[in-house]
């Protein structure tokens, strides 16, 4: 029995009733803890986040769902959804590596989005895979925040990897003469150096943060991995500071990169509309088709978690949000940018046809 059924069993005239139920030392501690109780609930919750706190190694993910009868049907589901996403991103990074026609900068991104699309979903997937076929999901501490250091990192990372694309596209339409100029080696390195530094950044923000407060209560966090709004919910330390950052950061990044993306296709159309050649409209549309299918799948299923009403939310709503985005979107990215992508097929057949490429 806890302090607070204590405290509960004395507010109702029953405590010495529960407490001799207790065996002789048990009850002299459970006296002594009523008799210290602090004065104001801050403080009792302090108090009994502090002795929680020495006892906290673990935490139980509740998974995506809790019927039995669908543990099995969905760890066939996601070790399938896994098994493309390895093979679809490690074999874009391999072709665009080896294949010297995929050296340009279009192709040094997409090599990019697919190494944070396999590091997203590893962190999350084999996790979760094991926790369908054993009884209880748990997690260790230091395990729960390295996942949510790792998952923050990859997931504000494309955020921006996206953003710099839509502007790689948007160069390369709109300036076709400059575009070497433009997008120099340089400028690449650097378009994709700073989202990797900025969602470190943050990740390690939010990880010491959340993980540096008190822990008190249920260990039990309602998702299949550890993110950072369902351990807030956990905290019994003020968390009105860190829950600010999450907000003020998610919405720069969300609409930052977002504008980005919108202020480029937007020239990108103006540019295509002024075109007096079907034949380089087509052009122009096939080279940001596969960019802007990416975009709207990611940032669709974003706003669809963002934008619900309250009335409407839930924490299943957000999990089905969430295996979109880090599971089945890094699943279907590369797929994407192979099925329709004549350049990626080209480069496809002409590795198999010599496969020696792959050695170097």
């Amino acid at each position: 029995m806890n302090l607070s059924c204590l405290q509960s069993a004395g507010s109702h005239g029953t405590q010495v009733k529960e407490v001799r139920l207790l065996p002789s030392g048990a009850r002299e501690k459970a006296r002594g803890l009523l008799l210290r109780r602090p004065a104001t609930k801050e403080s009792y919750l302090d108090s009994v986040g502090q002795q929680n706190l020495t006892q906290l190694s673990e935490f139980i993910l509740m998974g995506v769902t809790r019927q039995p009868e669908l543990q099995v049907p969905l760890f066939l589901v996601f070790l399938t959804i896994y098994t493309v996403t390895v093979v679809g991103n490690l074999g874009m990074i391999l072709l665009t590596q080896v294949d010297s026609h995929l050296h340009t900068p279009m192709y040094f991104f997409i090599k990019h989005l697919a190494l944070i699309d396999l590091g997203n979903s590893t962190v999350i997937c084999p996790k979760m895979l094991v926790n369908f076929i054993v009884d209880q999901n748990v997690i260790s501490y230091y395990a729960c925040a390295t996942q949510l250091a790792f998952f923050l990192m990859f997931i504000i990372s494309e955020f921006f990897i996206l953003s710099a694309m839509a502007y790689d596209r948007c160069s390369a339409i709109c300036n076709p003469l400059l575009y070497n100029v433009i997008m120099s080696q340089r400028r690449c390195h650097v378009l994709v150096g700073i989202p990797y530094l900025y969602g470190s950044f943050q990740a390690l923000l939010f990880t010491i943060k959340i993980f540096t407060l008190t822990f008190c209560g249920s260990n039990v966090i309602n998702h299949f991995y550890c993110d950072d709004v369902p351990l807030i919910l956990l905290l019994c330390s003020n968390a009105q500071e860190i829950e600010f950052l999450i907000i003020l950061f998610s919405a720069f990044n969300l609409l930052s990169s977002l504008l980005v993306v919108l202020v480029s296709y937007t020239l990108i159309l103006i540019t295509i509309f002024r075109m007096h050649s079907a034949e380089g409209r087509r052009k122009a549309f096939s080279t940001c088709g596969s960019h802007l299918t990416v975009v709207v799948i990611f940032y669709g299923s974003l706003l669809f978690m963002y934008t619900q009403p309250k009335s409407a939310h839930s924490f299943d709503t957000d999990k089905i949000a969430s295996v979109f985005y880090t599971l089945v979107i890094p699943m279907l990215n590369p797929l994407i940018y192979s099925l329709r992508n004549k350049e990626v097929k080209n480069a496809f057949h002409r590795v198999f046809k010599n496969p020696c490429k792959l050695c170097i």
